[in-house]
């Protein structure tokens, strides 16, 4: 019986043996808790069905506790020096591929059809690197894959933000997009004593369930998200403020942008973080039909 890689003997015996040494600018932290790992792939609800995509495997810690319950696993890492470590800790494991790869750069569609035909679903399951949770996620969204959805670890105060509520102080342009597309919520806190090097943040992991359907129906996706990063330009300021001064003519379109408000029911002395996102679909109709 193999001994698990998740434990800080284990870990640092293979660190050892590979004289692998921890690239900050990758973000590497690798988590020396099996119990964590196990609760992490319990809320991914994984099946011998599932084919499960993981991000930044390390040195296949959480890659194994995912090897043990789904039918297959893709693992992109972009660290050369780990492509060999992985080899090792992971060869008792046959349902497990490796893409030595940029996730942000890969046509991840394309990898699903090919290594997923034969699986009912497909999860994301993943401890992130932090400096680049966000992009990750946003492309894995944006990209409209065919997924169940997206169980990863990363900065607790990121997770706060993309389940946020609106009128929160953590609600921002973040917390709608990923809204739009999933159910979010963070299913545990993890404390940063379980990782090698420590990070100095806590971690979260997040569930983020696809909807069938997006939460809102808006006309144009692109303009809606504009709108809303327009509208959290700057916190302090009102709507309207926001809408003059971030939107592409803003300030030339400043009659357009008042009777769009009025005519959608919000008061643009109001703060972006304040609307719904329900809000938010029916000001970028109005005000997206008005411009054109």
């Amino acid at each position: 019986m193999n001994k698990d890689i998740a434990t800080p003997v284990r870990t640092k015996e293979i660190l050892k043996k590979y004289g692998f040494s921890f690239k900050k600018s990758l973000g590497q932290n690798f988590l020396i808790d099996t119990n964590i790992l196990d609760r992490i792939v319990d809320h991914a609800e994984i099946t011998e069905e599932t084919g499960v995509i993981e991000i930044g495997p390390g040195i296949g810690a959480l890659t194994e506790q995912l090897a043990k319950r789904a039918k297959k696993v893709t693992a992109f890492e972009i660290d050369q020096r780990l492509l060999p470590i992985l080899k090792d800790t992971l060869s008792p494991y046959d349902n497990v591929t490796i893409i030595h790869q940029d996730v942000l750069k890969a046509d991840v569609r394309k990898v699903i059809e090919e290594q997923f035909a034969d699986c009912k679903e497909v999860m994301v399951v993943a401890n992130l690197p932090y400096y680049v949770t966000t992009p990750i996620i946003m492309k894995l969204l944006e990209e409209n894959l065919p997924l169940k959805g997206i169980v990863v670890m990363l900065q607790k105060e990121v997770a706060d933000r993309m389940a946020a509520i609106p009128s929160s102080k953590e609600y921002n342009s973040l917390s709608i997009a990923v809204q739009f597309y999933t159910e979010a919520k963070t299913v545990m806190i993890v404390p940063k004593t379980v990782f090698v090097p420590q990070p100095n943040v806590d971690s979260a992991v997040i569930k983020l369930t696809v909807r069938e359907t997006p939460a809102v129906s808006v006309e144009n996706e692109a303009f809606f998200f504009q709108l809303i990063r327009a509208s959290f330009g700057q916190r302090r300021k009102t709507l309207m403020n926001n809408l003059m001064n971030n939107l592409p003519d803003g300030k030339k379109h400043k009659v357009i942008i008042e009777e769009a408000l009025a005519s959608a029911e919000i008061d643009g002395k109001r703060r972006g973080e304040s609307l719904s996102i329900e809000e938010f679909a029916r000001l970028s109709n109005v005000l997206q039909k008005a411009l054109d």
